[in-house]
């Protein structure tokens, strides 16, 4: 693996500042509500992980794995590669997100989730890419916006690498997109 980190965008204490910040604003819109958290992997992992220990609501957790990516380049199709184990008929469902950034792959897998009959739907994100949309679709909980950089750490990768630094960095120019 070649790459390399080239700067800190966001050290640990801001993400898990935010991540407490979003857990507060969820505890008070479900305030006396079962939650169904949907982790989008790979990516989410750490931070669905870092959400639920700091929601006082209760919730269950699926996962779902989708790609619209094949090897760098995004293919516009999006693919389930591993669906929900769980009924989320009649749940207030948050999709949980690692980074929006196109919203091609949101719009998909929320208009996907609608059609299960859920109470309700909301989309949280640790990471907010807006320069970077091709299709409107609304963030209800965004950890923070970010510029349009290639960013990793904090469960977002390169090839698989990076996703164990507890903080977000810029990869050198040289590094090409791939997992978001």
């Amino acid at each position: 693996m070649s790459k390399r980190i080239d700067k800190v965008l966001i050290e640990q204490p801001e993400v898990e500042a935010f991540v407490k910040r979003i857990a507060a604003d969820i505890n008070r819109d479900y305030a006396g509500k079962k939650v169904m958290l949907i982790c989008v992997l790979k990516g989410a992992f750490i931070f669905l992980a870092d959400l639920v220990r700091e929601l006082e609501i209760e919730c269950e957790v699926d996962f779902m794995a989708v790609s619209s990516y094949e090897g760098e380049h995004s293919t516009g199709v999006v693919r389930i590669l591993k669906d929900l184990d769980s009924d989320i008929s009649g749940k207030h469902v948050i999709i949980v997100e690692d980074i929006v950034d196109t919203g091609l792959t949101l719009d998909h897998l929320t208009s996907l989730l609608w059609t299960r009959n859920p109470a309700s739907i909301k989309v949280c994100t640790a990471f907010d890419k807006p320069s970077r949309r091709k299709i409107d679709c609304t963030v209800d909980y965004i950890g923070r916006s970010i510029p349009d950089e290639f960013i990793v750490g904090y469960g977002l990768d390169y090839n698989q690498y990076f996703r164990n630094i507890p903080f977000v960095a810029v990869l050198a120019d040289d590094a090409e997109e791939t997992d978001e």
